[in-house]
């Protein structure tokens, strides 16, 4: 044990008649381990938050979509071949995308169609495999007298708000309809609602449908072009550089061609600005706990200098140096912060622990996107903020040791 460590402990362990540094000190403890418990759990919940966003996102849309400028995909298979030599691509499917009515016999709603192939590698829709997906999309009743439906999957919202059910027929109004004598007539299809969807994302409960990727190329008129092309990267925080490397990659095969590219964190940058904002906002705020205690450290160790001048003079006599004497303090206040701080990382995570397996916190479903807290601890935030403790409590101790440090060791004893 150093001598520095050694004077420190002494000083921790104060005698009945400082009972009161004494108290200080425990109360300077509970309060860092206050701060950093609320830290661990609230940053656990934010962060919690962004990935269960970010789940049901990815769950719907792709990881990066391609598209041409001016004109859609009519060479859209040669696209995919070259797709799949760029390193990072994982999988890629075309699809078709357009605005259309829907009305059933009870609603009408407007509504975003998206045509995709159930037979493609990609996952589309996260609530369906690949068997169930198909026989969503292609299946019609034996029952239906008018013949074959192809089949529709809606939005849960969407469903609602058109009040319809699995089993039930809607009606697909798109705008691309031809030009007769008596004016622009819109295309209308019968389709039957073989699938509902929840992503847990309104938006796209209320305003999605899927069809097959042939039914929507016949309603839009395309023939065998696609509106774009969904990639899924291997790596989907790396997905804005997969997607500038698409861009190049095909710019330059295609040069009379104009490809853009944007990115699943583009695409919802305005929702995951905000929840790194608040994240921030939120460790500012309960970092102040952790401020405020750590003034409760400097007023101890100050009330402790002025009990101590005759120790810290005896101690200069013989022969502890300035840095000796500064380094004592801030070891002392330093013991005091990181006991704080472990303790507070300690029940932090038991409480996260306990959020995550118990979910006694529940959420009205109407109101928020989750109906418990999602609860997601990440070490690198554990270690930020055990390192914002730890120098906040740094800090606090220099102005004590310093003063201490400046001690005549000749005045203190005359008058000590």
């Amino acid at each position: 044990m150093s001598f520095e460590f050694f004077i420190c402990s002494r000083y921790l362990r104060t005698k009945h008649k400082q009972a009161f540094i004494s108290l200080i000190t425990i109360l300077s403890m509970v309060g860092i381990t206050i701060g950093v418990m609320a830290l661990v759990i609230v940053i656990a919940v934010m962060t919690g938050a962004e990935s269960d966003f970010r789940s049901r996102i990815l769950g719907v849309e792709s990881h990066v979509v391609l598209m041409r400028h001016g004109r859609t995909f009519t060479d859209f298979r040669k696209i995919l071949a070259e797709l799949k030599n760029i390193d990072g691509v994982e999988t890629a499917s075309p699809y078709v995308y357009t605005q259309i009515m829907l009305r059933s016999s009870s609603g009408v709603s407007g509504a975003v169609v998206r045509g995709i192939d159930p037979d493609s590698k990609s996952r589309e829709i996260k609530n369906f495999d690949k068997p169930a997906l198909r026989k969503c999309l292609t299946t019609g009743s034996m029952e239906d007298k008018a013949g074959f439906r192809p089949g529709i999957i809606l939005g849960k919202d969407l469903a609602a708000n058109l009040g319809v059910m699995e089993g039930n027929v809607v009606y697909l109004i798109s705008p691309k309809g031809m030009l007769s004598p008596i004016g622009h007539i819109p295309v209308m299809k019968q389709f039957r609602v073989n699938g509902l969807f929840n992503s847990g994302m309104y938006e796209y409960d209320s305003s999605l449908a899927y069809i097959h990727l042939g039914e929507a190329q016949k309603i839009m008129r395309m023939g065998d072009a696609v509106s774009g092309i969904g990639i899924r990267v291997k790596d989907i925080y790396n997905a804005g550089n997969v997607a500038k490397k698409i861009v190049q990659n095909l710019n330059s095969k295609h040069p009379g061609d104009s490809f853009w590219a944007r990115d699943w964190m583009q695409m919802n940058h305005n929702l995951f600005s905000a929840l790194k904002l608040e994240k921030k906002a939120m460790f500012i705020i309960l970092s102040l706990i952790v401020l405020v205690a750590a003034f409760n450290i400097s007023s101890t160790l100050i009330m402790m200098v002025m009990g101590k001048t005759k120790d810290i003079a005896i101690l200069k006599a013989m022969g502890a140096t300035d840095k000796i004497i500064k380094k004592i303090f801030v070891l002392h206040g330093m013991i005091i912060g990181a006991i704080g701080t472990m303790s507070g990382i300690i029940l932090g995570t038991a409480g996260c622990l306990a959020l995550k397996h118990y979910k006694f916190i529940e959420l009205p479903g109407d109101v928020y996107y989750f109906t418990t807290l999602p609860v997601q601890l990440a070490a690198f935030d554990v270690l930020m903020i055990a390192a914002a403790s730890l120098a906040i409590s740094f800090l606090s101790t220099l102005y004590p040791a310093k003063q201490a440090s400046k001690q005549n060791p000749v005045e203190a004893i005359r008058y000590g």
